[in-house]
């Protein structure tokens, strides 16, 4: 097999020194050339060798056929087999080195490896190259690379291509799918860097190196639509595979394949579990991208030829040799078109200047016709077979192509020119759709709101709740001389009112979102928010935790001093709650406001649509919100449960003047509970706005309006009934006599059961009297003043009587009228038993007559000759 490929390399050797028809037996001077290229095939780089053999053979013969000075020089092809080794490639290039003769240049490189080792020494070599097959991106790195040149364009030329193409359909989002080789990941990153530089933004980079379905499911699972592939033909089926069983084709999707040449890459379909249809059919729609490898136009170019006729000449010369086709035959031509007219353009250079030189023995160094290669290279210019060549810094400035799959064929459907940086389009692209593929699922935010209807019922309710607040406030300011009134504390009552006020007003606040309000509004609108509610609470539960409060410092504590607490105490207990949740309020405020806070849901996306809904919602929360909330919601429930706990143990209790005590005890069982599982709710239910705005908002109401309604719709029906107030003790004091009556007969009827056991009742019945009296004398006391001076005002006119009566009784004596039984009468009368008798009877009677106008038992209650044990109480009090 070594013979045979030295054989082959001898003939090829001699086909193009000897060729009569290429005049090379003729003297023409030689310009040797090292050509470094696998000369075997191999299952990476295939035959390419071979099959740009005739390309070349077909340029030197038409270069032979130019005008001097091009038919005045010959290249001269020295082979050095590289195997695609790095050892064997340089132990091949020092030994063509060593046994000469003296190269002017270096031509070929296929392997990037290779290729790479080789150019990085040429300078030290004072030896240029230039490449028709190196593609790698890594080689127009000047710095490392300084004497190389390419006619092929490199992988990474499509890129500027790529971005045009993005830009003219306006798309702004891609992702890749990019297979794990150095020469496509090269590409991948310098396509980042442009895409970057553009402001296109690359959703996902996926890389693959065996099965693809993995990075195939992310970019879908990522929303990706325009997905730039980087893979080679044996993966391609793969791939294509992946797409059509996960669906990721059709008119929501667009795939773009980079370097791609027009060869039938379905025929290799390797491993996978896919037929050549089904993956056809994930195909259809396909853009391919690469540079151009013969030109289309058909322009006649530096050899006299269109491009069309040298692929005719081309692929006629290879049927003869019964050889393949390769995508770098054009460049081979072109290349060897480049190093004819640079290598000439030197040698005449150097001849003139010998020839005009001043200097007898005119000499160049090496290094000196290395500089002027790469500068004849790099000016050198012409139409080729592969479209105008051109150098820039050392690169092809590329002619690139764009196709699409189309019915199970590539169709060319438009072409990008690096050189004027315009695209232009040969027919249009087609796209399954009505319209061309969008970049990305197009979301539409929608904010998660309440319901109008809801708000307007709950808003409205909240409203007339509002103004009835308004109007008992206003009730209690017209009837504060009323009994019932005073009695049950106006001041507390109208704090009360003003807590509920508040706390309607925050059910309206609650209800407005961004929708609503501006958003600059909407992080104020949280702290009032948070203001009014804590606020209103407060201040209506703490009035209603002070009643309970002093109704336990009167009954609660059996062995304790009982004593009657006046307004202003249980003032002062409201204000200290109150000013415990304004410094809490005040540093929240501070240390950590209230803002306003989007939190964003899954995408709910519309079948058979390019669009999908992303609900979001707007709170009001902070960076620590779970400890703030903490704090409130502890402090509340401590409120609500000390206040359950001391309505329980005052249960039995009802005084004259604590006459809504029965109705306070029954709104803090009711609105403490409730409140706490609203709250609760309202936390599990904060994803769901109607939810939580429903419960909050039905909790919030209904509180407020069980408290007002049970403190002061008695008042309101007890104003009615009596507007003097007169019937107000009388009923009270029915109403424990009746409560007392009951318990008894309860406690016979449970003595007769068991003869065992503590009675409640009896504990009821000695107490009972005795909070009336405590409550009594406590309103006695305020108009002791007044019963002081009625009773000794009618002391005074008893004196008087007596006087009178004495002196009548004197004056009847002397003047003689008088008899033995009205001596015995006068005597009698003035008696000190006589006038103890009159005051006993009288001062009772008088007694009776000043309670009913001071809210005293009823005088039918008792009789003059058997007092009660108020009637003593009060004997007691005057005497």
């Amino acid at each position: 097999m070594e013979g045979h490929w030295t054989l082959l390399k001898v003939l090829m050797v001699w086909e193009m020194l000897c060729f009569p028809w290429l005049g090379l037996c003729q003297r023409r001077e030689q310009l040797p050339v090292l050509w470094i290229m696998p000369l075997s095939s191999g299952p990476v780089w295939g035959n390419v060798t071979a099959e740009v053999m005739p390309a070349v053979r077909l340029a030197l013969q038409h270069l032979s056929k130019q005008p001097a000075p091009l038919r005045d020089y010959e290249l001269q092809f020295h082979f050095a087999d590289s195997k695609c080794d790095n050892a064997k490639a340089l132990k091949g290039f020092f030994e063509a080195i060593f046994y000469g003769p003296k190269y002017l240049i270096v031509f070929g490189g296929l392997c990037s490896s290779v290729t790479s080792t080789i150019a990085q020494s040429l300078e030290a070599w004072n030896l240029p190259q230039l490449s028709f097959a190196a593609t790698a991106p890594a080689f127009a790195n000047k710095r490392r690379y300084p004497n190389f040149f390419r006619v092929v364009p490199s992988d990474s030329a499509v890129n500027p291509a790529l971005l045009k193409f993005l830009s003219h359909y306006g798309w702004k989002r891609v992702g890749t799918l990019t297979q794990l080789e150095e020469r496509f990941t090269e590409v991948q990153k310098d396509l980042t860097g442009l895409l970057k530089k553009a402001g296109v933004e690359l959703a996902e980079a996926q890389w693959f190196s065996g099965d693809p379905c993995a990075a195939v499911k992310t970019l879908k699972e990522n929303d990706v639509r325009i997905v730039i592939g980087q893979f080679d033909e044996f993966l391609a089926a793969k791939v294509f595979c992946c797409v059509y069983q996960l669906g990721m084709f059709g008119h929501k999707y667009q795939w773009i394949l980079s370097g791609w040449s027009q060869t039938s890459w379905w025929t290799h379909m390797g491993t996978s579990n896919c037929s050549a249809q089904s993956i056809l059919s994930a195909m259809e729609g396909t853009v391919t991208v690469d540079f151009e490898t013969l030109s289309s136009r058909h322009t006649r170019g530096v050899s006299g030829r269109t491009p069309q006729e040298y692929k005719r000449e081309y692929e006629k010369r290879c049927m003869l040799k019964g050889l393949g086709s390769t995508k770098f035959h054009g460049f081979a031509y072109d290349g060897t078109w480049v190093l004819a007219k640079a290598l000439t353009r030197v040698m005449e250079t150097l001849r003139y200047r010998e020839k005009y030189s001043i200097h007898d023995n005119y000499t160049v160094t090496d290094k000196e016709v290395t500089y002027m290669i790469l500068q004849a290279l790099s000016e050198t210019t012409f139409f080729g077979v592969t479209g105008h060549v051109v150098f820039r810094n050392g690169e092809r400035v590329a002619h690139i192509k764009f196709a699409q799959f189309q019915a199970g064929r590539e169709v060319q459907i438009g072409e990008y020119s690096a050189i004027t940086d315009k695209l232009e389009f040969a027919s249009p692209i087609w796209f399954k759709g009505h319209e061309h593929t969008k970049d990305r699922t197009h979301i539409y935010p929608q904010r998660m709101q309440i319901n109008l209807l809801l708000y307007s019922i709950l808003a409205s309710i909240s409203i007339f709740g509002i103004l009835v607040s308004i109007a008992l406030l206003f009730f209690i300011i017209q009837n504060r001389g009323h009994r019932a009134v005073q009695l049950s504390s106006p001041s507390l009552n109208t704090l009360l009112i003003l807590g509920t006020l508040l706390s309607y007003s925050s059910v309206v606040l609650f209800g407005l979102d961004g929708s609503s309000v501006p958003e600059g509004v909407f992080d104020a609108l949280c702290s009032v928010r948070i203001w009014f509610l804590n606020i209103g609470y407060t201040t209506a539960f703490g009035t209603m935790f002070a009643k309970i409060w002093r109704l336990y410092a009167m009954f609660g504590r059996v062995k304790a001093q009982k004593r009657m607490m006046k307004d202003y105490v249980l003032i002062r207990i409201v204000c200290s709650l109150l000013l415990v949740d304004v410094c809490f309020l005040i540093s929240l405020q501070v240390l950590n406001p209230l803002q306003r806070m989007v939190e964003e849901f899954s995408l709910e996306a519309v079948p058979d649509g390019d669009f999908a809904i992303r609900p979001f919602l707007e709170h009001c929360e902070n960076t620590h919100m779970s400890i703030w909330m903490t704090i409130m919601y502890l402090s509340k429930c401590s409120l609500v449960l000390l206040s359950c706990v001391l309505a329980w143990k005052t249960q039995h209790s009802n005084t004259l003047m604590l006459s809504d005590s029965r109705c306070t005890r029954i709104s803090v069982c009711v609105m403490g509970p409730l409140s706490i599982m609203g709250a609760s709710v309202a936390l599990l239910t904060k994803d769901q706005p109607n939810i939580q705005f429903c419960v909050v908002g039905v909790v919030i109401i209904t509180c407020c309006s069980v408290t007002l309604s049970l403190m002061f719709v008695p008042k309101l029906i007890l104003i009615r009934t009596d507007p003097d107030g007169v019937s107000l003790p009388r009923q009270f004091h029915t109403a424990e006599r009746e409560k007392e009556s009951e318990c008894v007969n309860k406690e016979k009827e449970s003595i007769k059961r068991s003869a065992s056991g503590t009675s409640s009742c009896l504990t009821l019945i000695s107490t009972a009297p005795l909070d009336v009296l405590q409550s009594d004398n406590q309103h006695l006391i305020m108009h002791i003043s007044e019963l002081d001076r009625e009773l000794e005002e009618l002391a005074r006119q008893l004196q008087e009587l007596s006087t009178l009566s004495y002196k009548s009784i004197i004056n009847m004596q002397e003047s003689g009228e008088h008899t033995g039984y009205s001596d015995k009468y006068s005597e009698d009368i003035n008696s000190p038993e006589q006038v103890q008798r009159r005051l006993s009877l009288q001062l009772p009677i008088l007694h009776h007559a000043y309670l009913l106008s001071i809210g005293g038992v009823d005088a039918s209650c008792s009789t003059p000759s058997s007092p009660s044990a108020e009637h003593m109480a009060l004997m007691g009090l005057w005497h």
